[in-house]
């Protein structure tokens, strides 16, 4: 067959600074608060991740929550702006410096958000690390010049997830997940980025979640239940095909919000990966009778 490089997986788990921790618990207090009617669900998960990425992501979304609010804002909006401007350091970012500095190599970073990706720029900046951003609105020739100034002068990619197609960096091989998306696939296609068939060196890829958050708990009770660093980039294609990922974020969005205790969470989480599994089985019941 043909030879992979090898991938090493770690998990970097971040502590909360009090004023971060008091910020995410306002997030997740929004649920019990009847003057806000979101209306759905995912806005609500949608900050508790912005919330995980950093203040600026959240702020944005606050902001834009109270620009189109009609009739007063409620009380609660501007206690979170509070509570984001009482906000002084960002952990993760911290953590992600730290790393980098004892790299001391080509670093690619994943996130979610536009705002988290200016902020990492202009403090890895302060600290004298540069940094190229990549994002999907940038034009072919664009992102050409940006992957050749990474590979020739900058230390650190900062990519949001439209940098993850069709690029390839295998010059580069370590990857930081500053933020884990939900689907599984766009996790795949990160990696993909660097561990791809010609790649002769390991790679390294470093997952960071903050401690009792829910990408924490995507993290471990789903991403690294069904072992999703260890696979084949394109297994996975196959078994969330056979599952609908459609579902899968419904049952993930019940899980992290509707449980009433840590137990019921993780019982759900459980049922998630045990479908993951069922359908793993399925994909696999389905290449050998291809192969018969």
């Amino acid at each position: 067959g043909i030879e992979w490089s090898k991938r090493h997986v770690k998990t970097v788990l971040i502590e909360f600074t009090k004023e971060e921790r008091e910020l995410y618990e306002a997030v997740q207090a929004l649920k019990y608060d009847g003057s806000l009617l979101f209306g759905n669900q995912f806005s609500l998960i949608t900050m508790l991740r912005e919330a995980c990425s950093s203040r600026e992501a959240l702020f944005l979304t606050v902001k834009n929550m109270m620009d189109k609010y009609e009739g007063e804002v409620p009380d609660s909006f501007h206690k979170l702006m509070e509570k984001i401007n009482a906000v002084t350091t960002n952990s993760k970012a911290e953590k992600a410096l730290q790393l980098i500095q004892s790299i001391n190599d080509k670093v690619i970073i994943f996130t979610e958000y536009r705002a988290t990706q200016l902020y990492l720029q202009w403090f890895l900046k302060q600290h004298g690390i540069s940094s190229v951003p990549f994002r999907g609105g940038f034009k072919r020739g664009k992102k050409d010049w940006m992957k050749e100034l990474f590979k020739n002068h900058a230390q650190v990619f900062i990519a949001t997830e439209a940098g993850g197609e069709g690029i390839n960096l295998q010059f580069c091989r370590h990857v930081i997940n500053y933020d884990l998306p939900w689907n599984p696939m766009r996790l795949e296609q990160r990696i993909g980025r660097v561990h791809r068939l010609g790649q002769t060196n390991d790679v390294y890829i470093y997952n960071f979640a903050v401690k009792n958050t829910v990408v924490e708990h995507i993290l471990t009770l789903l991403y690294e239940k069904i072992r999703l660093f260890e696979r084949v980039v394109g297994q996975l294609d196959d078994i969330l095909a056979k599952m609908n990922f459609a579902n899968l974020e419904h049952y993930l969005q019940d899980a992290l919000l509707n449980s009433r205790s840590e137990g019921e969470m993780k019982i759900k989480m459980e049922n998630i990966t045990a479908m993951i599994e069922l359908a793993d089985q399925l994909a696999k019941g389905g290449e050998q009778y291809a192969a018969t």
